[in-house]
């Protein structure tokens, strides 16, 4: 066997889920979107994401208090939007402007929507539990969009230290789902 160690560091970029997406949220007056991978699937319907969201991150408290965001699904032409507004702290500027993202009301929450994604899905936390302990918030997917416009999205997948993967070809396997 030729296999070597590996950094347990490294083990995120192994089992990254990805797409990457842009939370957004909106607290006081105040709209925001982050940069977030760390996501998994947990139900088909109603559709259950669980995420993890830093308590170091503004938008925490945003998402803590209002229980409810959107999660916008960009594609790879949003790659520098996407790094960019994971590299800016929306405490001290308006992340929508600085990374030219265009805000559009959602029709179920508070958050917005962003103009450019692909997807979007207006969620609401239906499960806290484990928040303070592991900051794992668990979302209901209350609405979603698709923009028709767009006919095979090229997701981002994070690989860790500012390395991407982008999805790639589509392959049709047998599937007992319906």
């Amino acid at each position: 066997m030729s296999k070597r160690a590996l950094p347990l560091s490294k083990v995120y970029g192994l089992l990254e889920p990805g797409p990457v997406v842009l939370l957004s949220t909106a607290h006081k007056g105040h709209a925001n979107v982050m940069t977030m991978s760390w996501h998994t699937m947990m139900e088909f319907e109603p559709p259950l994401v669980g995420c993890v969201v830093s308590s170091r991150d503004f938008s925490f408290d945003a998402l803590k208090a209002t229980r409810e965001c959107v999660l916008n699904i960009p594609t790879v032409e949003l790659a520098a939007q996407v790094v960019r507004c994971g590299n800016t702290s929306g405490r001290r500027v308006d992340k929508f402007k600085v990374c030219g993202l265009t805000p559009v009301p959602a029709a179920l929450v508070g958050a917005p929507l962003i103009a450019e994604c692909h997807a979007n899905l207006e969620c609401r936390v239906v499960d806290g539990r484990l928040v303070n302990r592991y900051n794992f918030f668990v979302l209901e997917v209350l609405k979603a969009w698709i923009d028709p416009a767009f006919k095979d999205p090229r997701t981002l997948h994070h690989r860790g230290k500012g390395a991407f993967m982008v999805a790639g070809e589509t392959i049709k396997l047998p599937s007992k789902m319906k």
